[in-house]
């Protein structure tokens, strides 16, 4: 009796399914061009030239007023 009902609890709780899933892997890869200039940097960078630029042109007036010593 007891073989029986282990033999019943054994194929009740397995499954006749596959349990097989098939996977596809992907690589996929591209070249890519890309232009790079000079003048990139970052928005700090830009920022500073930027700044840099109106403080030169600021030093320059001051040096106009003043004129030339000579």
């Amino acid at each position: 009796m007891i073989l029986a009902s282990l033999f019943f609890a054994m194929a009740t709780t397995t499954s006749c399914r596959e349990t097989k899933t098939e996977t596809k892997e992907v690589i996929v890869e591209r070249e890519v061009e890309v232009e790079k200039s000079d003048d990139d940097g970052g928005i700090l960078e830009r920022a500073a030239k930027e700044v840099d630029k109106e403080v030169n042109e600021e030093i320059n007036e001051e040096i106009d007023k003043i004129g030339n010593d000579d």
